[in-house]
């Protein structure tokens, strides 16, 4: 009997293109994919622990995958897996705990699914994950994701990840080349690069510390050589995006007007605390730089709140600092105490309740940066790309400029490059578009 897995991502797009790939190799080894909420023989649960909330969402979903199948086999991978797998073992039900260096071989731990009181742990030391893995995931119909780099050599004093996924290193150029060309085949129309850091893109890429390639480089090749339509870049830190790369992304045939750029904070003091690579003067200048060149780009912001030492006067120069800004969006992390992080000791720590009010402040700043954004777009014709999702005769796409749009369905443009104007904006912040032709 044809025995099934199902699949859960926790976290970042990066862990979704690795569960992808996990779920092919599981395919590949006989077996079928079911929707998580149904009875499976196996149940893959790929973890985050950028924060405490994704460690309690870890524990909830184990316990979804044995109200769907009590006898089901659960597999934990990921960050969570890779920083605490004894941790994870003392969880109810969980059978199997894989490592970083373990998690894409998940078929080779499989020969048994008998459940059993003691779970078997595949744990290397981080050390040790000091190869590098290819991933994709294609994340609906529309577009992929594309891991190029993994691992990270900062030592930002807040974060686990170095932890989690090792040292920087790099898929080679033409490996991901093949993987662009794999995911073209299929009929995606839009890629998204991913990776830990990968402006740092080009290190490790042949298994030494130096950079074989920037990741300047791996776009020129990627805009040149690749078919697919639109290709995002999905974050990259404010010390490794040049004006060389947002310069050729206002003439490239495929890269779009959209950044994602960390910040953090907008407090010099806290970001030296941090020990992030730039402070809030760089950071201007590359917003200032790409309003420059592209007035239409996208830019969205990480930031955290309640840091250690973050008084009300800190948080406030992150405030003003972002509502100054010409940015479109935020994205708000409230910080929360990991182990084996320097943040960990530091003093001045922020009472909870204060950092959640911190984080509604900048939430609610975020929706009216992104209100005015789209305010800015109306009357102007974009490129959008329709997504295969019908909600109540609507269908949703993006422009390159990642505006969310609407227009009534038509099953026949679903995966398709439309030129449209932006004609309002409706109630639900969404923008109504008149579709125009096709790109």
């Amino acid at each position: 009997m044809q025995k099934s897995a199902a699949f859960y991502t926790l976290g970042c797009k990066l862990n979704f293109s690795e569960t992808s790939t996990i779920a092919r190799n599981l395919r590949d080894g006989g077996y079928d994919t079911v929707d998580f909420n149904q009875k499976a023989d196996v149940y893959v649960i790929n973890t985050c622990s950028v924060t405490q909330n994704a460690d309690r969402e870890c524990k909830r979903i184990v316990k979804k995958a044995l109200n769907a199948n009590p006898e089901g086999f659960v597999v934990i991978v990921g960050c969570y897996a890779q920083l605490k797998p004894e941790e994870i073992a003392e969880l109810p039900g969980v059978d199997l705990v894989l490592g970083a260096k373990e998690k894409f071989n998940i078929v080779h731990f499989l020969d048994t699914l008998n459940k059993s009181e003691e779970t078997q742990v595949h744990s290397c030391e981080i050390e040790e994950a000091d190869f590098y893995e290819s991933a994709y995931s294609i994340g609906d119909r529309t577009r992929a994701f594309l891991k190029v780099q993994d691992g990270c050599d900062y030592k930002c004093t807040y974060c686990t990840i170095p932890l989690a996924r090792g040292i920087s290193r790099s898929d080679t150029v033409d490996n991901i080349l093949r993987k662009a060309d794999e995911i073209s085949k299929q009929g995606i129309q839009e890629i998204v690069l991913t990776g830990v850091n990968i402006g740092d893109y080009g290190k490790g890429e042949f298994g030494n510390k130096k950079h074989e390639n920037t990741f300047m480089e791996l776009c020129e090749r990627l805009d040149k050589e690749t078919k697919v339509h639109r290709i995002r870049i999905s974050s990259i830190e404010p010390n490794l995006l040049k004006n060389e790369l947002i310069e050729y992304t206002t003439r490239s045939q495929r890269f779009v007007p959209h950044f994602h750029i960390p910040l953090q904070s907008g407090s010099d003091e806290i970001l030296k605390k941090m020990k992030r690579r730039y402070l809030t003067g760089l950071y201007q200048e590359r917003v200032s730089k790409i309003k420059e060149v592209m007035p239409h780009a996208c830019i969205g912001v990480d930031v955290i709140v309640g840091f250690p030492g973050e008084t009300e006067e800190e948080f406030l120069k992150t405030y003003n600092f972002l509502n100054k800004l010409d940015i479109s969006y935020l994205h708000v992390f409230t910080y929360s105490e990991r182990d084996n992080t320097e943040a960990i000791d530091f003093e001045g720590v922020v009472p909870i309740k204060e950092r959640k009010k911190r984080n509604k402040m900048l939430r609610i700043l975020s929706e009216k940066k992104r209100m005015a954004f789209y305010q800015e777009q109306l009357g102007t014709t974009r490129k959008v790309l329709w997504e295969d999702e019908n909600r109540e005769g609507k269908m949703f796409g993006y422009t390159d400029n990642y505006v969310r749009v609407q227009a009534p369905y038509q099953k026949e443009l679903v995966n398709q490059l439309m030129d449209v104007e932006l004609v309002m904006l409706n109630p639900e912040g969404v923008i109504d578009a008149q579709i125009l032709q096709p790109a």
